[in-house]
């Protein structure tokens, strides 16, 4: 006589599904014919795609920032006050050398930078610095400033000194970049500030205070003369949302 075993069915395990991928949605919503659900699809899709264009964007400036050396100055000038007076000089890095730093690092990391120019007539050059990944996302920098009238330069050099000044700058505010330090530039109302100073809530960033810093001695302008104009004790006191007011006025100084 034989024996009937029966067999017990094993449980079902839970086993894990496969997310869709944003495509998936989107030809799931083609093939269901639904418009509202297609049109649904596509901005959904292009949010995500945006959101991972934005995340591969802020890593690899993450990982540029992290291996970009502080900016030699290479270039010293200096120029004599129509006033009279000391002699005003300092020391400031070039186009050619930003570039010759930065070229290589910003493309292994798949950035790359590219400038728009806009020089109506009778009104002042703008420059917008295009930073972009090449995974699609892409931030813009714009300072505006006059025309560089100082010393005995023609119309079109007038311009070309502004559009070099303004490429220099807002690559540098794009990128966070920090120059060398050069005191030789400075007066003695900074050398008399205290070491330590907490600044207000809200005020502008280290960074920022560096990149304003620079922008005045390029120019040869009085910080304490600046900081009268802006209405603040120090520029680490300056508020944030003051920032690109200040620059944009720093850029339309004229040199003494």
């Amino acid at each position: 006589m034989s024996a009937v075993v029966e067999m017990t069915p094993e449980p079902r395990r839970n086993r894990p599904v496969a997310a869709a991928s944003p495509i998936d949605i989107v030809q799931n919503a083609l093939k269901s014919g639904n418009v509202e659900m297609y049109r649904e699809a596509v901005a959904l899709f292009k949010e995500l795609e945006g959101m991972a264009a934005r995340k591969a964007f802020d890593n690899a400036m993450a990982d540029a920032k992290a291996r970009i050396p502080v900016i030699r100055k290479n270039r010293r000038v200096g120029f004599d006050h129509k006033s009279g007076g000391d002699r005003t000089e300092y020391s400031h890095e070039d186009m050619a050398e930003i570039a010759r730093t930065v070229d290589p690092i910003l493309s292994d990391v798949g950035l790359s930078y590219r400038f728009r120019v806009a020089s109506p007539l009778n009104a002042p050059v703008s420059v917008t610095c295009v930073l972009s990944h090449r995974d699609g996302h892409f931030e813009e920098t714009t300072l505006t400033a006059g025309r560089d009238d100082s010393g005995k330069k023609n119309a079109i050099q007038q311009v070309g000194s502004t559009i070099t000044y303004l490429q220099r700058y807002t690559l540098k505010a794009a990128l966070g970049l920090a120059a060398a330090q050069d005191d030789d530039g400075r007066g003695s109302e900074q050398e008399a500030e205290p070491e330590t100073y907490t600044p207000p809530p809200g005020s502008i960033t280290q960074k920022q205070v560096d990149f304003i810093r620079e922008a005045l001695e390029e120019k040869g302008a009085s910080v304490t003369a600046f900081l009268q104009w802006a209405k603040v004790p120090r520029i680490e006191s300056i508020p944030a949302g003051r920032y690109a007011a200040c620059v944009n006025a720093i850029a339309n100084f004229k040199k003494a």
